[in-house]
């Protein structure tokens, strides 16, 4: 397995959440095919804001033909000026250099509303919980000119469907642990599959039956399962981002749907209303709204959203994400009392939750400093090795076409430009200094502490 056959790993903006680099029998013999027709349709045809999900201005700076301006937030500035290098982190969009895009106007850069989030809000508030004074979020400019090979269509990466790719990798470096910690490792993924098979069970019932489970039983289940299985709370997340950006019909949301925006700046102020210690680190595991408060916090986010709608929705598009990412080629979990609790029995039909669970459970290692940095720098190098094969200088993050949008480091004679830029009153940016920096393909090694590492760290998942 690698990232050119992975089952559902890469997004493409003519079929945005299912479509795949992959054979079409694999689409054809997935028994959730269908559903997944369904959710495109729904989610791009019956919202208010679904043709951003093919028409906005990510999409439209990724498939220009002239040059590409991003910007980067970093806190490091000092310091990445010393060393005059910028390495990529892991996270959502894999091992890339976590951008948003900008728009060049006669008044300066206008900013993208995520980068313009990230920039004036997120990034002082992750530096204040440090505790840090010395240092500020400084935003740089990345000037990409794609050479005339360059992929001209839309490539993104959702990493929701890393789940295969994580176990295949750990098959190839489990040696790098002691037999064992590869036995407790095995046990404690298993003990949590077993211990999480009700809800499990209800969400594919739901997926494949259309099972009707009402949302306050639904999401008391969620609530129980999630510390067991850490990417629920990612997908929960994911969810209701999706169901915030597409649904709302406020004043500022539509401001910026005309400009080709969907509106981040719902699901970070829900996040941080909700979780506030998470500013900067943006750990989805934790993300665990309780159940009896999720209205509340819709409203209070976004008075426009109905919030029994969106309880019946998440319903059914979370327990469609756990049938569709986290079961082999969207396989119903059958006869769990015949079930076999065994690791390599369970890999063939839970491989991508069994592999994002390890992935997981490999951070809490006693010696996760010393080699977590592999296991993710073995995956950038398949994402880079494919980007490279298909020509493409800058992925996106496939979940939604938010606005993320990184810069492939390891692209070969990648023609790009940096500077340091200041904002105008008018929140503009402007380049005043233009920086020697050097991106490496490299990951920044997880030893290192936040404050060590040469940017800040990304409004997305760092590691699933």
């Amino acid at each position: 397995m690698d990232f050119l056959d992975a089952y559902h790993l890469w997004a493409d903006a003519h079929a945005f959440f299912d479509s795949a680099l992959v054979p079409s029998s694999a689409h054809i013999s997935d028994p959730l095919a269908a559903q997944a027709d369904a959710w495109d349709k729904r989610l791009a045809e019956q919202t208010p804001n679904g043709r951003l999900l093919r028409q906005n201005a990510l999409f439209d700076a990724l498939s220009g033909k002239g040059k590409l301006h991003l910007l980067h937030v970093t806190h490091a500035l000092e310091e990445i000026s010393r060393q005059g290098v910028l390495y990529p982190s892991g996270g959502c969009l894999v091992g890339s250099i976590y951008c948003a895009p900008l728009t060049e106007t006669g008044q300066g850069f206008r900013m993208h509303n995520l980068a313009s989030y990230v920039l004036t809000k997120e990034a002082p508030t992750f530096l204040a919980k440090l505790g840090v004074t010395d240092r500020i979020p400084t935003p740089l400019i990345f000037q990409i000119d794609p050479p005339p090979q360059a992929y001209q269509g839309l490539a993104g990466v959702d990493y929701l469907r890393l789940g295969l790719i994580h176990l295949r990798i750990y098959s190839h470096l489990e040696y790098l642990l002691s037999k064992t910690e590869r036995h407790h490792l095995r046990e404690t993924v298993v003990s949590r599959v077993k211990n999480s098979a009700a809800f499990l069970a209800t969400a594919a019932s739901v997926a494949h039956q259309g099972t009707r489970v009402a949302p306050e039983l639904f999401f008391r289940q969620l609530d129980e399962t999630i510390p067991r299985l850490p990417i629920l709370g990612y997908l929960y997340f994911e969810a209701v981002a999706e169901y915030l950006m597409l649904h709302s019909t406020s004043r500022h949301t539509q401001r910026l749907a005309e400009l080709g925006e969907l509106n981040n700046w719902l699901y970070k102020e829900m996040l941080f209303a909700s979780f506030p210690a998470m500013a900067g680190k943006f750990d989805l595991a934790k993300f665990r709204p309780r159940p009896e408060q999720l209205a509340t916090l819709l409203h209070q986010v976004d008075p426009t959203i109905d919030a029994d709608h969106a309880s019946t929705y998440l319903v059914e598009r979370i327990s469609y994400l756990v049938a569709a990412r986290l079961l082999a080629l969207g396989e119903a979990p059958d006869g769990w009392h015949r079930t076999r609790w065994e690791f390599d029995d369970l890999a063939t039909p839970l491989g991508p939750l069994l592999g994002h669970l390890i992935h997981r459970e490999l951070r809490t290692f006693g010696r996760y400093p010393d080699f977590y940095f592999y296991f993710d720098q073995y995956k950038a190098l398949q994402a880079w090795n494919y980007w490279n094969h298909m020509d493409i200088v800058a992925p996106f993050n496939g979940t939604m076409p938010k606005g993320e949008i990184g810069i492939n480091p390891a692209y070969p004679n990648l023609d790009y430009r940096v500077w340091r830029a200041e904002q105008d009153d008018a929140g503009r940016l402007h380049p005043t200094e233009q920086l020697s920096l050097t991106i490496a393909p490299r990951l920044v090694d997880i030893k290192y502490t936040l404050m060590r590492n040469n940017q800040w760290a990304p409004p997305a998942p760092s590691a699933v």
